[in-house]
């Protein structure tokens, strides 16, 4: 058993090792089509070290920060190949590949970024965290209730960029001595304002009711196991499929299935039953959705089932029915302090009875009412416009205490130059 299970890791390894030089070959001649970097243009930088499994975390700020870019450029640091590649190809703000430390120390100088954002905690930030005289500022790649949205980590950064009071409270739950005044900046949700932006649907709207079912991955381990495809989508989606009053939008975490065949097993069987249903129906339009944008998903869809993650408070930001699987695993934790207490929950049951709770909820004005109040608590002033006024006064707020320190410190010596031989060859291409 011992030797099988090293030689399928050797045969990874292997696979791995020839992925990331083709990556590596593709990369290298994208490269040389690309124009330079106008010198010092960028003062905002937004550093990200994953591959591009993970680049969904990245996506959804694509909107904010080119709106944001009209009036502060910015800068896309990518320190994977595999990533690298793809954003090359897809992302709407410049891009820099920085895959040694070498290449990052050139383009930190070259453009002399004095804010950097961070969309996750990849243990790779602490490569770009040793620069001083700048503000590294964590904007995390979504609000839930999930445990990862405490961890100490936070206290890494000089600045966080949170969505509103819910987020205050639950780090002041967990967080000692922390500075929330001053470190924790409250801007709600700037993804919310561009849902809709330039996006033209994938079905035809019609008298159909339009039901988006976006569950997450099924987790590493019982904590954290919140995906529910395997313990309530096959049954969920087989029964809105039968109504043909329902059009269902299905966005599964693109992680789903990664551990767990089971799980995967489950997902590929609503995908096969939404692609019959429509090759019997050619009216019905249901969406298997893997794309790139999130955003219309939300702001289209009648009612929204979604898994304990960063979907709920994306959806919740739409301010539009929604309901929230519970979890089958007793060990996965679930933090009822915060909208969790009040949610409408929707339990494995079978595909009818799930059938019905749903059809409860999406005409249900009193749930809706109920809504409200927890819209203004996690994101604060949800009137088109109004978040991102508030993100973009926050950066505007940090460049301005760059500035202030900057001219305090002007004549203290700089350490910038300390190299670091922490460059391997191998990186993620996922």
């Amino acid at each position: 058993m011992g030797l099988k299970t090293d030689a399928g890791r050797a045969v990874k390894l292997a696979k791995n090792i020839l992925a990331s030089r083709r990556a590596q070959r593709r990369l290298t001649a994208k490269l040389a089509e690309q124009p330079p970097l106008e010198p010092h243009r960028f003062r905002i930088g937004v550093y990200f070290a994953d591959g591009k499994v993970n680049l969904y975390q990245l996506r959804q700020w694509y909107a904010p920060l080119v709106e944001l870019a009209k009036t502060h450029p910015v800068l896309v640091l990518s320190r994977a190949s595999g990533a690298a590649l793809q954003l090359l190809d897809e992302s709407p703000l410049p891009v820099a590949y920085v895959r040694r430390v070498a290449d990052l120390e050139r383009v930190i100088h070259q453009q002399d970024l004095h804010v950097v954002f961070y969309v996750n905690q990849n243990a790779k930030n602490f490569q770009m965290m040793r620069y001083g005289r700048r503000w590294h500022v964590f904007i995390n790649h979504g609000e839930s209730d999930k445990m990862y949205m405490t961890t100490n980590q936070f206290k890494a950064y000089d600045y966080a960029l949170i969505a509103g009071d819910a987020a205050r409270a639950r780090l002041d739950r967990v967080l000692w001595d922390y500075d929330f005044d001053k470190r924790a900046i409250p801007i709600g949700r700037p993804q919310a304002d561009h849902y809709l932006d330039g996006t033209e649907l994938p079905y035809t709207p019609d008298e159909r009711e339009v039901v988006l079912y976006a569950p997450t991955w099924e987790g590493d381990r019982g904590a954290a196991a919140y995906g529910s495809i395997a313990s309530h989508g096959v049954h969920l989606v087989r029964a809105l499929l039968a109504t043909g009053r329902h059009r269902v939008i299905y966005r599964p975490h693109p992680r789903s299935g990664v551990l767990d065949p089971a799980y995967a097993a489950a997902n590929r069987e609503i995908i096969d039953e939404l692609r019959q249903a429509n090759a019997e129906d050619a009216t019905a339009q249901h969406v298997y959705d893997d794309g790139p944008t999130l955003g219309w998903q939300l702001a289209a869809a009648d009612v929204a089932i979604v898994d304990i993650s960063a979907m709920v408070y994306d959806r919740l930001a739409a301010g539009k029915p929604l309901l929230i699987t519970r979890p089958v695993n007793p060990a996965a934790q679930v933090d009822t302090s915060g909208y969790l207490q009040a949610c409408e929950w929707l339990a494995a049951e079978t595909g009818e009875r799930m059938l019905a709770r749903v059809d409860e909820v999406a005409h249900d004005e009193g749930a809706l009412e109920r809504l409200g109040y927890w819209v203004e608590r996690y994101f604060g002033d949800t009137t088109p416009g109004a978040t991102t006024e508030r993100f973009h006064a926050a950066v505007d707020h940090l460049l301005a205490e760059w500035e202030r320190f900057a001219a305090l410190h002007a004549d203290d010596p700089v350490d910038d130059d300390e190299g670091e031989a922490d460059d391997d060859e191998l990186e993620a291409t996922a």
